[in-house]
């Protein structure tokens, strides 16, 4: 018995072993490609990172940094690492947190110091830089946490693309004409349910494939607004496509704290509730009810079932909750980031915050990190290109799609979403 054994499980340890030298292969391909890009294209330049502006409280002194140097220095570290976490994979152990985290430090400063070294403007502004970055990542995160709702309730949700949109179009229809931003606020979430009812209905009620549906409903949804702006809204901008912003608020004090003050304490209102849907989420599916039979539904139906707990009908509601989730980042595009509503203006980030989710492993506190990963490669391009570095800009505006396919593939690490995603549920 145990010669017949033999090879059904040798293929069952060939993963294991990949998974082991995963993340120090990783690290050694990341470090040789900052070495040659330095040995390559080096630039004798000083490179200063701005930490404050003229009008925060404390003034904090500029950091100045020989590009060249640093360039070196963080290379041999990272190879350093890199080597470490190759000898602890041989023994079947991934390095520590620390020193993971240590090494991504080192490979984001050092190819910033490459980056801006070769700018006309050999400076940067942090404080201006993250700041960009979480205004950018807000769609994704409010877009990642419906995903999350969804799939940790067996749902999978790819409808976040149309979600994101429908809830622009409507953000920016009713504030126009009602002129208030908070009625186009609301009528964003509503927009976004709508939409999840579409796919609710179809996935749950009729048990059509829930990716199938998730990808008519986008089509629908920018064929729909494409539509309607062709044809109304471009020819009467004035009354039906010029939204009031929604407010700023800067927190008294603290936003003048050098450079997280203007991150985070200077910021449009809808941000604040960002943060505190991400927290009421993460309360909700750890510390209540509603969350363990979420969970619950997500990983075994059949047994949620059986202790007494309606499915389908958590399942409809988790989605049309998540909707108006979706809704409320839709509308940050025409409410706060732009002032109209544009044809196909989510421009396929609903896709990335679904890569998000997956990369954040299905939790809201890894979603929201992963968000604001791809909001800070999105907004690097930008500031790069601005600055007029020579890095070709394609390269960089590649930089979220490329995290974003590692994400979906694995190769961040495993992921294992619920059980059940995915899967409709029939009562027997």
């Amino acid at each position: 018995m145990s010669v017949a054994a033999t090879p059904t499980t040798r293929p069952g340890l060939a993963l294991p072993v990949i998974r082991r030298w995963r993340l120090g292969a990783t690290f050694a391909v990341l470090s040789l490609l900052s070495l040659l890009l330095i040995g390559i294209d080096p630039a004798p330049a000083t490179v200063t990172f701005r930490l404050a502006e003229k009008h925060d409280a404390v003034r904090l002194a500029d950091i100045d940094l020989p590009a060249v140097a640093t360039g070196w220095v963080l290379s041999a570290l990272m190879l350093l690492l890199a080597v470490w976490a190759l000898m602890r994979g041989a023994r079947g152990a991934n390095p520590p947190v620390w020193a993971s985290t240590l090494f991504w430090a080192a490979f984001v400063v050092a190819m910033l110091v490459w980056a801006v070294s070769h700018a006309d403007a050999h400076s940067l502004s942090l404080p201006g830089l993250l700041a960009g970055s979480l205004a950018l990542s807000v769609p994704l995160i409010f877009g990642s946490m419906s995903g999350l709702l969804c799939e940790r309730s067996g749902v999978v949700n790819i409808a976040i693309e149309g979600q994101l949109l429908f809830g622009a179009f409507a953000a920016a229809v009713v504030g126009t004409v009602t002129h208030s931003a908070w009625a186009g606020l609301a009528a964003a979430m509503i927009g976004a349910m709508l939409v999840s009812l579409i796919l609710a209905v179809f996935s749950i009620r009729y048990l059509v494939n829930q990716v199938i549906v998730g990808v008519v409903v986008n089509v629908l949804v920018s064929g729909l607004t494409g539509f309607l702006y062709s044809t109304v809204l471009s020819r009467q901008a004035t009354t039906l496509n010029s939204p009031e912003h929604l407010p700023d608020w800067s927190v008294p004090g603290l936003s003048r704290i050098p450079v997280i003050g203007p991150v985070l304490f200077d910021q449009s209102l809808l941000v604040y509730v960002m943060f505190g849907v991400v927290a009421l989420i993460w309360y909700g599916l750890n510390r209540t009810r509603w969350g363990l039979r979420t969970r619950a539904v997500g990983e075994h139906p059949q047994a949620a079932d059986t202790l007494g707990v309606n499915v389908n009908r958590l399942r409809f509601g988790n989605v049309l909750l998540a909707g108006a989730v979706a809704g409320m980042g839709g509308a940050f595009f025409t409410l706060v980031s732009v002032s109209a509503f544009n044809k196909d203006m989510t421009a396929g980030q609903g896709y990335i915050a679904l890569a998000a989710l997956i990369f954040g492993r299905w939790r809201p506190g890894g979603a929201l990190c992963a968000a604001l990963l791809f909001g800070f490669a999105t907004n690097l391009q930008s500031v790069l290109s601005l600055l007029g570095t020579t890095v070709p800009s394609q390269f960089l505006a590649m930089l979220p799609y490329v995290v974003t396919v590692a994400a979906v593939t694995g190769l961040v690490g495993r992921t294992r979403g619920p059980a059940a995603s995915g899967q409709p549920y029939v009562k027997e």
